[in-house]
């Protein structure tokens, strides 16, 4: 793996150097449009709208819809003016029952490296995460913006995962949910036990994307 982020993981007058990985990766198979006709590859061009006038990638500014409805142009030199913090640092702000961060919240998952000569802080870090069923709450910047995060242990690795800022989590908003449903014991015990005759340990390797198998299977048919 190739380290994707250097930085510090500090908390307090504590500072542990370590390097981020991406922990997942897509195994989607990669594709390309064709012309159905004969197999010759499409491209795009960025023009101008109404015109085959090719503008250039450096050229090309950032267009943001204002509350009122109008379009407002922004400029590299505008974005720089925002106010991102440059420091190569996962800053921890505080730590929080694991049982607090509902899942709905987790976005993207990478995992934390030691980068110093000693482990030791990482691995002390880590130990005491996972004793006090914890996760940490902490921010950073990537790729310019900066970004909330839960830092938690998952197989002795510190893993960092990006969180859902409030407003990006939609409520649920259905009827049924005022409707006055009524559910009698009776269906409540025989559904709890038709749960029971299927309860299971979880294992991801019991599953798999037969979609992406078949998908390649066409393939090399073809």
């Amino acid at each position: 793996m190739r380290s994707i982020w250097n930085g510090d993981l500090s908390f307090g007058l504590v500072n542990v150097p370590v390097k981020a990985y991406s922990a997942t990766e897509s195994h989607d198979r990669k594709s390309h449009q064709v012309d159905a006709k004969d197999g010759v590859r499409i491209r795009y061009k960025r023009v101008r709208e109404g015109t085959d006038t090719e503008v250039e990638y450096s050229d090309i500014a950032n267009a943001y819809e204002s509350d009122e409805g109008e379009t407002v142009v922004l400029t590299k030199e505008d974005l720089a003016t925002l106010p991102v913090t440059r420091s190569p640092e996962i800053s921890i702000l505080e730590f929080v029952p694991a049982d607090q961060v509902d899942p709905i919240c987790f976005d993207k998952p990478y995992y934390l490296e030691p980068s110093s000569k000693s482990p030791k802080a990482y691995v002390l870090l880590a130990k005491a995460l996972e004793t006090t069923d914890r996760l940490a709450i902490a921010n950073f910047t990537l790729r310019n913006r900066t970004r909330l995060a839960a830092l938690r242990v998952v197989d002795g690795v510190m893993t960092l995962q990006t969180l859902l800022w409030p407003d990006e989590v939609r409520k649920p908003d259905f009827a049924f949910l005022e409707a006055d449903v009524e559910v009698r014991p009776q269906e409540l015990e025989m559904a709890k036990s038709l749960i029971g005759t299927m309860a299971n340990d979880f294992d991801p390797d019991d599953y798999s994307d037969t979609y992406t198998e078949e998908l390649g299977k066409l393939i090399e048919s073809k």
